[in-house]
């Protein structure tokens, strides 16, 4: 791919809920603006969680079916589900996580996204998910743009490469 052939647009849809789920989207979203290109989040199931004011910055780590977890450390052992699914073991990963993520300096969610807003990403909500949660427009934090459907997010996605997380 030439220079001039270079990727100018994405949009990014975010379905997942969990902390791992997440980040992902916001941090590609964060990346295409700082190399100048259009982005756009879509997010849409559980991943709205990240954009819904009260939910947003109690994002958990999926601890119960997630094969690639390890312990003590991202790359260590990997931890049978089993474990997973004691209790508090969710909240001990998310707290590690978030150790790491802000020694990196990486934002907590509502201010990654305030961030990513900021510098001229776009914030949808999707229609379908909207009304099947029962959500309103005050739900959602204020860098919410609009809630598409699905039809208008692909019209805004035109010429854009869609990347779903």
């Amino acid at each position: 791919m030439s220079r001039h052939d270079s990727l100018k647009k994405v949009s990014i849809i975010v379905s997942k809920g969990s902390f791992e789920g997440v980040y992902p989207g916001l941090i590609m979203a964060h990346g295409a603006r700082m190399e100048g290109m259009e982005a756009n989040l879509f997010f849409t199931f559980f991943g709205l969680h990240a954009i819904v004011k009260k939910k947003m910055n109690k994002l958990k780590v999926a601890t119960v079916g997630n094969p690639a977890l390890c312990v003590p450390t991202p790359m260590g052992m990997p931890m049978p589900t089993l474990l997973g699914a004691l209790p508090g073991m969710s909240t001990l990963a998310t707290a590690m996580m978030k150790k790491e993520m802000e020694r990196l300096d990486i934002p907590p969610v509502g201010e990654f996204i305030e961030m990513i807003h900021d510098a001229g990403a776009g914030i949808y909500a999707c229609k379908a998910t909207v009304d099947m949660f029962k959500l309103k427009r005050e739900d959602f934090c204020p860098q919410v743009d609009k809630v598409l459907t699905v039809g208008e997010f692909y019209q805004l996605s035109a010429e854009a490469q869609i990347i779903f997380t």
